[in-house]
């Protein structure tokens, strides 16, 4: 017997976490785990505490002043988060 409307593995998973609505929730994992690519090391070692909920990502700055220099650039790393990830997944960064 021949089936005609065979699915990969890949597009069974994609169905599954959309329909359980866990595909929000990766991508908001996937978004937090792009930071150290986005700000690189030098930046990324002053991050002491890192979350996501519902859109907002949430991270802990060491350094005053660099805590200051990346909320004048929150809406650029916001655009390009989201244009990584090819939706809009995050839609504040909150600096504490």
């Amino acid at each position: 017997m021949k089936r005609t409307n065979a699915k990969s593995v890949g597009e069974i998973i994609t169905e599954v976490l959309r329909k359980e609505r866990l595909d929000l929730k990766l991508d908001e994992q996937r978004a937090l785990a792009l930071w150290p690519r986005l700000v690189g090391a030098g930046i990324d070692q002053y991050t002491t505490a890192r979350s996501v909920k519902n859109g907002v990502l949430t991270f802990t700055i060491s350094s005053a002043p660099l805590r200051n220099q990346l909320m004048l650039s929150r809406t650029t790393l916001i655009q390009r988060i989201n244009s990584i990830i090819g939706r809009e997944v995050i839609k504040e960064i909150v600096f504490r």
